[in-house]
Formats: structure tokens, sequence, C-alpha cells
């Protein structure tokens, strides 16, 4: 029988596994035993065995028998069996995630009350005012009652009243609120009280589990889970300012859920929830913890954040690429000077009317956010260097920044 001869035995292929001579064969010693493969054409339940025995003495002839087949069944059952037990372990172990989560953290998590006093739309007496209420969420991050939670929800209150997760109500006070990142501290009576763990947002990674709680009813929080969608984002505040380092999530914020924490696995806070873009489906964010806890050491300690102004409007303007070239510039845009405050740092340090802004203190400026950036404490009552283009002069200039009335 040659190597390669396929035959067919009723209907089955034979194929040899390896190619053997009669030559070979008598030339052993010892008993040989050929297998071949049975590729089955038309019943794949049994298979044919070839066995071939045979001596240096004498060579038999082939004889074949029927074996049953066990091999496992080709519809793969047990494999997604496996598979559905692997993903309910998985559907648990996130569920057991999300709930240890909500256990340790949603007692610390508190209902707002708010009352404003507005100007009346009705009657006929000028300059009445009208109370209008709303609500919003927050949450305790110091056993004394310090309360974390927007400013839009507890900026410019008259009343504050605040729900904890027990059923108990009682008054707060308002510390201080930063409307340029949108980040608020009150102040309630106690001692002991259940408390946030405040986490680092610098560690966050994109695509972790996030968990956004909220307390908009006054006795029972809401829990919505996602995962972190990016990180980094800007998101422009109710004052005008850009709010940096924000975390993007799709974990939904319910109505009333503003202020409450954004929570990670391990239980601990890496956001403040402070807005829905409520066109694009599932899209929210959070001022990142590592921001508010700058904003709250300003707060505690001045009741307000200190940021400084040099007395200019601005508006963001490109510059030509010969202009770029010709002066060496790092950036291909600046900020336009389009009035200047009488009296004000600017004016005193003879900016005028159509001069470009392009550095501050040698740090390059693209855009007045980028300028509003570099106003921070640090620069209050001390002279810095600007770099600003006037017509075709590149001229320096010094200004001494000082603080902007009330934090606003």
């Amino acid at each position: 029988m040659k190597s390669e001869e396929v035959r067919k035995v009723k209907g089955h292929a034979l194929l040899p596994t390896s190619p053997t001579t009669n030559q070979e064969l008598r030339t052993t010693s010892r008993s040989v035993i050929l297998s071949f493969f049975i590729l089955p054409i038309s019943s794949p339940a049994r298979t044919l065995v070839l066995e071939t025995r045979m001596t240096t003495r004498a060579l038999r002839r082939p004889r074949l028998a029927l074996v049953e087949d066990h091999s496992p069944p080709h519809d793969g059952g047990s494999r997604r069996s496996e598979d559905v037990g692997s993903d309910e372990r998985l559907l648990d172990a996130y569920s057991n995630a999300v709930v240890s989560v909500a256990d340790k953290v949603s007692p610390a998590v508190v209902k707002i009350d708010v009352k404003r006093r507005a100007a009346s739309s009705q009657g006929l007496q000028q300059g009445s005012q009208r109370e209008v209420a709303g609500s919003g969420s927050g949450f305790i991050f110091t056993p004394d009652g310090l309360i974390l939670t927007n400013s839009h929800v507890a900026g410019g209150a008259a009343k504050l009243e605040v729900a904890l997760a027990d059923g108990q109500t009682c008054d707060a006070d308002l510390v201080g609120d930063d409307p340029h990142t949108d980040l608020a501290v009150i102040r309630i009576s106690g001692a002991r009280l259940p408390t946030a763990t405040l986490g680092a947002s610098r560690h966050v990674r994109v695509g972790q589990l996030a968990i956004a709680i909220g307390n908009p009813f006054g006795f029972e929080c809401t829990v919505t889970a996602g995962v972190v969608s990016a990180l980094g984002r800007s998101l422009r505040a109710q004052s005008g300012r850009l709010i940096d380092d924000v975390i993007q999530t799709d974990a939904a914020l319910n109505p009333g859920n503003s202020g409450g924490p954004l929570v990670s696995s391990k239980g601990e806070v890496i956001g403040v929830n402070t807005a829905i873009i409520m066109p694009a489906q599932g899209i929210c964010f959070a001022t990142s913890i590592d921001t508010a806890k700058l904003v709250v050491s300003q707060l505690l300690r001045h009741g307000r954040v200190r940021r400084g102004i040099i007395g200019v409007a601005g508006q963001n303007t490109p510059l030509s690429r010969r202009t770029v070239r010709h002066f060496d510039l790092p950036v291909e845009s600046g900020v336009r000077v389009t009035s200047v405050e009488p009296s004000s740092p600017a004016h005193s340090a003879g900016l005028e009317d159509g001069d470009v802004i392009v550095a501050w203190d040698d740090k390059p400026v693209a855009s007045i956010d980028e300028l509003h950036r570099m106003l921070t404490e640090q620069y209050l009552d001390r002279a810095a260097e600007v770099t600003l283009l006037r017509r075709t002069q590149k001229l320096t200039r010094r200004i001494t920044p000082v603080e902007l009335a009330g934090g606003r």
C-alpha cells in the first residue's frame, strides 16, 4: 500500500497518518500498529479505525473495526454554558461594586433646599422682590458638617436648609462659593457626621467605573453608574470662564443631582457633578476633586477664590504667518485689547486699544482663557512682564494685577 493512497471504506475516506512501506515493515523486529484517520463522509456519529498488525514473519490482512464516537458535541453547548456562567459572575462583581459604593457613600449625601430673592416681574411696586425656591445635592466631607456642592445650587441663597440621609433637617450657612469653578462650601452644625472620602482625580483613567450619587428627594439617594468617558475636558461656567480638568462620564445625572459626588469603585470621590448636555444623550460632567480641593482651601481661608485682573477687555485674534515668523512667536494667536479701564493696572502700564498680548511672564498666551489661567493668587500685588505687539513693534510692559472684586 502506498503512503499517499486514499481509499474509501463504506463511505469513509482513509488517510494514512505517516508514510510506511512494506519493506520498512519487514525489517521491524516488533509488532507495529498503524493508525489511520477516518474522515466521515455520511455519518459523523461513528469513526472507522483501521488496525493493521504485522510481524516480521507474516503480513496479515487489515482489519476494520467500528468504534463509537465519544467526542464532545459539535454545537458547543457546554462552552456556551461556561460563557454564560462567566458573564453572570462578571455581572455579579459589577453589581456588588456599585452596591458597596452606594452603601458606603450614600449616608454622606444630602439634599439642599435653597430659597433666593429675585426681582418680581409682576406687580406695580418698583423694586419688589419675590422668593424663588430650588434644590440640589451635596456631600459631607468633614465630621463637623462641611458640605461641598455647586455654586449654582448654593450661591447667592437667602436661606439654605439641608436634609440628611436619615431624615433630619437643619439650617445651613454659606461659607463661600466660586462661580468660576461652580463650587461652593456650606456648613451645618453637627458632630461625628458620616463623611465621603476625597480621592485623587489625577489617578483616574478613561474607562474605569464611575458612580454618580445624588439626593434630590431628601429621604433616599439615587445612584447611576457608568464609566469615565474622557479626562481633561473644559467647560464654560456661568461666569464665562472655563472650568479646567473636567471629568466626562456617561453616568446619568438626574434632576436634583447637581452637587452630588462622582465616586470611583473604591468609594472615593473623584469629582463633583455639575452639568449635563441635554441634546447629547448621556454626556455628563463633573469638576475634578483635585480642582475642588484647591478651591475649598481658599474658600475656607478667604470665603472666596482670589484671582487677579489687569483691567482690559479683549478678544481672541489670529496672527499672520508673516508676523509669527518675523517676531519668532511660539503661538499663532493672541488677545487683542479692545478697551482699557481707566485707573486700571493695564492703563498704568501703558497698554492701548489694539495691542495684542502674546505672552505673560514669558509664558505664551494664545487666548483669553489662557490669560485667565495666569491671573492667579500668586500674581496678586506682584509685577509680571507682559509681551505685546503694537503695529510693527514687539514691546514689553510690567503690570501688577489687582484682586478681582468679591472673587467674581
